[in-house]
């Protein structure tokens, strides 16, 4: 195990909080061991004075840069240690520092590395024993220490390095995931906007052939039949400002930046692309009985007085319900589904609901299908919205909400 490099601007950013922290621990090294060395000692061994306590605070110093050099500030631990010792001061009171900087090592360096630090401190350790073994019970104790606290040092260093190594590497791991599930999304929006797109290409052609066809009716009779000249003059400033309103609804659609965050629902059983005009709400009960036929009761339900939507409008709301209960096929089945849909002065809104019972993944929104992202995407061109997810009393609801007077001229 080994540091890997990083950017420079993400190196600093990283060590910033463990610098502060590793700051902390050296300042509280250093008090403590300033203190103790102040008390008595035993045997031999002299009180701290200036030179003691300038050893002292280099050795617990050279902690604030553990994580970022290791190994070296191991070494230079180690070589003042043995200087603190030499000159006679008591080795207890600077040996948690050669620990923790040993604990480093093991945590952040190759097991070779490691091994050879681990060394270092226990041939410190045992050199001291002999130097000063008049001031030791046993010299066998001090082997034993200077195998045993090393070792034991090691493992834990070692254990935290492997954890910290394993979060790392679930951390990005997790990052990227992300990022390829939100490459996803944003693909599936595309190829939403694109299918909406060549729809409500059809939605245009069709208005332009219906002026084509009036024009043509009205310049054959204008002489002859003023009156019918007119009206079909009337139908061709109708038709042409829907076509205009729809085109300016799909530029928007294609130079908006697809959204990412959109969660998505299951989308299949779409009609084949093709030549076939764009279905509305008066094939709407083809779909429910379809629906019927797969074993799916459905019941529907119309208030207010019916009016003729605009034909990308009632794209809109036939591929909203279509989707819907594509769904409860897909999700719910055996349920029983409601479609209602309700007329007013200034608003259309569309309600599916079920009895049926979801996948937990699918009632939570997570990510199965484009579904979701289609009915969104189609009501934001007319500046609605659309709501999904489970009922408290149970099963599943969409609701679609499309403000202002939509009406076809």
């Amino acid at each position: 195990m080994h540091l890997e490099p990083r950017p420079s601007g993400s190196l600093v950013q990283s060590l910033r909080q463990p610098l502060v922290v590793d700051s902390l621990l050296a300042a509280a090294y250093a008090i403590a061991a300033l203190v103790i060395g102040q008390e008595a000692q035993p045997g031999a061994w002299h009180s701290l004075d200036g030179r003691g306590a300038l050893l002292t605070l280099l050795i617990s110093g050279a902690l604030v840069a553990r994580r970022i050099f290791p190994a070296p500030v191991l070494c230079s631990v180690v070589v003042l240690w043995l200087v603190y010792i030499a000159a006679g001061y008591w080795p207890v009171v600077n040996s948690p520092s050669a620990l923790l900087a040993l604990y480093s090592v093991a945590a952040a360096c190759r097991p070779r590395t490691t091994g050879a630090c681990a060394a270092a401190v226990a041939a410190a350790w045992v050199l001291t024993g002999l130097l000063y073994s008049a001031d030791y019970a046993s010299m066998d104790a001090v082997v034993v220490q200077a195998i045993a606290f090393p070792a034991g040092v090691v493992l834990l260093g070692r254990t935290a390095g492997i954890a910290a190594e394993r979060s790392r590497r679930l951390a990005a791991m997790t990052h990227r995931l992300r990022a390829e599930q939100e490459a996803r999304a944003r693909q599936a929006v595309t190829e939403e906007r694109v299918r909406i797109a060549r729809e409500l290409h059809d939605v245009v052609a069709h208005h332009m052939s219906v002026v084509s066809l009036h024009a043509g009716m009205a310049s054959y009779v204008f002489a002859a039949d003023p009156e019918t000249a007119r009206e079909a003059l009337g139908t061709i400033a109708a038709t042409s400002r829907e076509a205009l309103e729809e085109l300016r609804r799909l530029l928007v659609l294609l130079r908006e930046t697809p959204d990412p965050a959109e969660p998505d629902a299951g989308n299949d059983g779409r009609e084949a692309a093709g030549f076939a005009p764009a279905p509305g709400l008066d094939r709407l009960d083809e779909l429910l009985s379809r629906v019927r036929a797969a074993g799916v009761p459905v019941e529907l339900q119309v208030e207010g007085t019916p009016f003729r939507l605009r034909a990308g409008m009632d794209l809109c709301a036939y591929r909203v319900i279509q989707e819907a209960l594509t769904n409860v096929l897909k999700h719910a089945a055996p349920a029983s589904v409601t479609v209602g849909i309700r007329y007013e002065a200034q608003s259309v809104s569309v309600r599916v609901t079920d009895n049926g019972t979801r996948p937990a993944s699918v009632d939570s929104g997570a990510p199965v299908g484009h579904g979701l992202i289609g009915m969104r995407e189609r009501a934001r061109i007319y500046q609605g919205t659309v709501s999904a997810g489970p009922r408290p009393e149970g099963g599943f609801e969409v609701q679609l909400s499309l403000p202002g007077s939509f009406q076809a001229q």
